[in-house]
């Protein structure tokens, strides 16, 4: 009887702490390219690594900018470049930071194969970002460390 009053209470902290966090999930160049080709939404895509300080610093204004328009078809991916191995420290890199958008780990064959599937001018340096609104046509990559203002300006001018 204690130990039902000590545990279940324990549990629904746990669970109510890992609510509205993101999970990370695997997912392929091909079903990354069809997540991107939906044409009512509009997504920011920003490509870090856990051990790049640039990207881990701009990370806050992403979730800001999906904050600022949860209302609005816009939706942020946040994709590490990490290795597949790294996984399960990537997966505690977003629950120790909660994340509300959407964290996934792309598979592939070689970083040069990801990369040229996102952009082929894309020398692969960390942080980069791209921006699609197929409804549009509008496919933008940017390889630099965004501000917040000037992540919102993107946004702002490709809607």
């Amino acid at each position: 009887m204690f130990a039902k009053r000590i545990i279940l209470p324990v549990l629904a902290l746990i669970c109510y702490s890992v609510a509205g966090v993101a999970q990370v999930k695997k997912i392929s160049l091909p079903q990354l390219q069809k997540r991107i080709s939906n044409r009512d939404t509009v997504y920011v895509v920003n490509f870090w690594a856990t051990w790049c300080k640039p990207c881990v610093a701009e990370l806050p204004n992403f979730e800001k900018l999906q904050a600022t328009y949860k209302s609005k078809p816009l939706k942020v991916l946040l994709v590490s470049m990490d290795f597949e191995s790294k996984y399960p420290a990537v997966k505690a890199f977003a629950a120790k930071h909660q994340f509300k958008s959407e964290v996934l780990l792309v598979t592939r064959k070689s970083d040069q194969e990801l990369i040229d599937g996102i952009d082929k001018e894309w020398s692969g340096a960390l942080p980069g970002t791209l921006i699609v609104n197929a409804k549009k046509g509008i496919r933008k990559f940017e390889e630099r460390e965004f501000t917040y203002e000037e992540l919102n300006k993107l946004y702002q001018t490709n809607k």
